[in-house]
């Protein structure tokens, strides 16, 4: 891989937002090829595709990527093997149907 500039992975807030009513920055994930487990903060966020890539700090996997249209957004998760997202204490937990 060649060394382009990155963004973090703060970059990913407004416009994954956009996708998901919560907060998606303190989000934890856990990188399918090494295994390296942290925020979505901290992944690499490389803007200069037609939409963004988050790769994996330690072993610069693709862990997401997120196209946007007007009418639309494509995310791929892939890279990723879960998405623990912290839920507010205040909410009640959903009962199953």
């Amino acid at each position: 891989m060649s060394d382009m500039s990155y963004l973090d992975g703060n970059v990913l807030d407004g416009p994954l937002r956009e996708l998901f009513a919560v907060d998606l920055s303190a989000a934890t994930g856990r990188c399918e090829s090494c295994g390296t487990t942290g925020p979505m903060a901290g992944m690499r966020v490389y803007p200069h595709a037609p939409g963004l890539v988050a790769r994996c700090p330690a072993c610069t996997n693709v862990m997401l990527r997120l196209v946007r249209a007007p009418d639309r957004a494509w995310l791929d998760l892939r890279g990723a093997t879960f998405l623990q997202v912290p839920m507010p204490a205040d909410e009640p937990y959903p009962r199953p149907l």
